[in-house]
């Protein structure tokens, strides 16, 4: 049996960032914002949203007839995770690599620059 990973999938990542926005969600909740932008059966997202569960992410609540489901961890620390785990695996840990990547594909624009530049200074 494969392990269970607390790294989110794109359609797990999907749901969390619609429970991080909303405080708290029923999966009905889920399934309506995100049939706004594609087409997506209620079982996938009740069933996705148990996953999320036993992985630790949500936490569910009875309510009546509904689930009603809350972030366990906080948004800013699971994608400084997600950012740690791909750097390890893709540029072997160091955001250099990365970050020339970006700046020769220009990625970043100029206002980002800047930004990260002042935030640079700020640091320093």
């Amino acid at each position: 049996m494969k392990p269970v990973t607390r790294t989110l999938t794109p359609q797990e990542l999907e749901i969390m960032k619609i429970v991080w926005r909303t405080g708290r969600a029923s999966v009905r909740d889920v399934y309506e914002a995100m049939r706004e932008k594609r087409a997506v059966a209620y079982t996938t997202v009740m069933t996705m949203m148990k996953v999320l569960e036993r992985k630790g992410h949500l936490r569910a609540q009875r309510e009546g007839r509904a689930h009603v489901y809350t972030a366990v961890r906080p948004q800013q620390r699971v994608l400084r995770d997600m950012v740690r785990e791909f750097l390890g695996r893709v540029f072997n840990g160091s955001a250099e690599p990365l970050v020339q990547h970006l700046l020769r594909d220009g990625q970043l624009s100029e206002a980002e620059l800047r930004d990260i530049l002042r935030r640079l200074e700020e640091d320093a």
